[in-house]
């Protein structure tokens, strides 16, 4: 077991000492949409799992899961590093947990992204060290309108914040000691799902004095700094408001001040965490939302003040140290969530999704139509082995140089069958493309499937279920006819050819045709005549 003592007057010296260039460390590369993480100097899609909350907490029990991680062709596992383990003690680190983990990741050649189970979990502070649990007068807690204290850890407390942020240095410290060199980490979340439930806000005595001042000037500075770029559901708040620049939080946002006081609140508390971190090694760090389920929920029957979609800008103004903010999604309109968290250069990055058997479609559509930084079910180790998200992560692994060299939104789209549909028409590289399901599928497996305008009059297309019939209105020619379709894979970059599906399989030429069943690649050429 290796136990630690850090000195953290000494210790916060030396912060970052020893580190890489941040452009050699894994990091994120701007693009038209969003971003791409650059690993090794090469962009690296993350096809990932991540584990149960507990799974972490036991290398014995990851012993058998790590091999079949690796068979179902996962590059990227995310686990908990959990701060009552890191931190039994306090000032005292043992990092064996950390350690193991590394250690069996790099054995499968897989790589990691570490979610930080500091002060909040899921809107409560389970994962807290005895020693913090136990001193509610040190580390106080959020009150309700009765005084009574929950479990959860007030955003309000210095003495939380630095208990926190220490930890969570000493973790990013002992990643930059044993880590920079293999680069196994990728990325680290900062919390989960933080926010606070069953009120929309902190009603302990820090909290209301809070609540009472004018709301941060540096706040409504961002807000009207960038009137045009603001997320519409709290701009509305703003602007119902009359766009005020000074005032209470109610007087500022209207019915929306409430919640937007606990996002500040939260998103400076989780971002000044992050900061601690990235001063001593600078991966990119996130930040991840338990969704608002439904229209007519209130803050506080999600939790309150946490990163959902409509407080994106709060978020970015009170935390610059969280790189991008990501959905963990279960709910059904899984389209509408992945464009609501690609607004304004948001990366998508998928930490959390329902392992149903519809998840490689999910997969599919995130990195096609939003070129998303990687996708990853809950509780992968519990996924049967014959989901086909095991031949999906295969498809994509070997299609990634390809998706990875078309980083403008408008050469790639995804495809997703959401809600039984039957038929799409989407545009892509200046031809129409008409999509049907085909059925013949299991019921809880729609069609679904990406393409990438690989070339002049040339597409390659990738899924299941579907079929394509392209078409143009560009002057020319008037016909568009397929000059030829060939099954094929990517090996080593290099494009490998198959059969030439000339015949019945486009339907005497009339279009591409993939059936149910294991997800195939196809490469289509088009012409056109009169």
């Amino acid at each position: 077991m290796k136990i630690i003592p850090i000195l953290y007057g000494l210790a916060t010296l030396a912060w970052g000492a020893g580190a890489l260039p941040a452009a050699e460390l894994p990091h994120l590369k701007k693009t038209t949409a969003g971003a791409q993480l650059i690993v090794n100097g090469q962009p690296f899609l993350i096809l990932g799992g991540e584990l149960h909350n507990s799974s972490a907490s036991s290398l014995e029990y990851l012993e058998p899961v790590w091999p079949r991680l690796k068979a179902q062709n996962l590059n990227t596992v995310l686990a908990t590093v959990s701060w009552e383990l890191l931190e039994p003690e306090e000032g005292r680190f043992d990092f064996t947990l950390v350690d193991g983990l590394l250690a069996g990741a790099r054995r499968q050649d897989l790589k990691l992204v570490l979610l930080w189970f500091g002060s909040w979990k899921n809107g409560v502070s389970t994962y807290v060290p005895g020693w913090v649990k136990k001193d509610t007068a040190r580390f106080p807690r959020v009150c309700n309108q009765h005084g009574d204290k929950a479990e959860v850890l007030s955003a309000f407390s210095q003495a939380n914040l630095d208990a926190d942020r220490k930890a969570f240095a000493a973790l990013m410290r002992h990643l930059r000691e044993t880590d920079q060199k293999e680069q196994t980490v990728l990325m680290v979340q900062v919390e989960n799902e933080a926010g606070l439930l069953g009120q929309p806000r902190d009603l302990a005595p820090e909290a209301v004095k809070a609540f009472q001042r004018e709301a941060p000037a540096e706040l409504v500075r961002y807000f009207s700094a960038h009137q045009q770029q603001l997320i519409p559901e709290f701009k509305k708040y703003w602007s119902e408001a009359s766009g005020q620049t000074n005032g209470t939080w109610n007087a500022v946002f209207g019915e929306g001040g409430e919640e937007a006081f606990m996002a500040w609140h939260l998103a400076r508390y989780i971002g000044q965490v992050a900061a601690a971190g990235k001063a001593e090694y600078a991966l990119p760090m996130f930040a991840n939302a338990w969704l608002i389920q439904h229209e007519t929920q209130k803050a506080g029957q999600y939790p309150s003040g946490g990163p959902v979609s409509k407080v994106q800008d709060i978020w970015r103004a009170a935390a610059p140290a969280i790189d991008l903010l990501a959905p963990d999604i279960y709910r059904r309109d899984f389209k509408e969530v992945c464009s609501s968290y690609t607004r304004f250069g948001n990366p998508l990055f998928i930490p959390e999704c329902s392992p149903g058997a519809d998840a490689v479609a999910k997969a599919f559509y995130a990195f096609g139509q939003h070129q998303a930084l990687g996708f990853c079910p809950f509780g992968i180790e519990s996924m049967p082995e014959d989901r086909p998200l095991k031949e999906g992560y295969a498809l994509l692994r070997a299609l990634a140089p390809e998706i990875s060299r078309h980083p403008d939104p408008g050469a790639l789209l995804g495809i997703y069958q959401q809600d039984g549909e039957d038929r799409q028409n989407l545009q892509l590289g200046g031809y129409n493309l008409e999509i049907t399901f085909k059925p013949g599928g299991k019921k809880e497996l729609p069609g679904y499937g990406l393409a990438i305008a690989s070339g002049a009059d040339e597409f390659l297309v990738a899924g299941a279920g579907l079929a394509i019939h392209f078409s143009t209105s560009k002057p020319g020619p008037k016909y568009t006819r397929i000059l030829a379709i060939d099954e094929g894979w990517f090996v080593n970059g290099a494009w490998k050819p198959g059969r030439r599906l000339n015949g019945d399989e486009n339907a005497g030429g009339w279009r591409l045709q993939i059936p149910y069943g294991k997800p195939a690649l196809q490469r289509v050429r088009l012409y056109r005549h009169d």
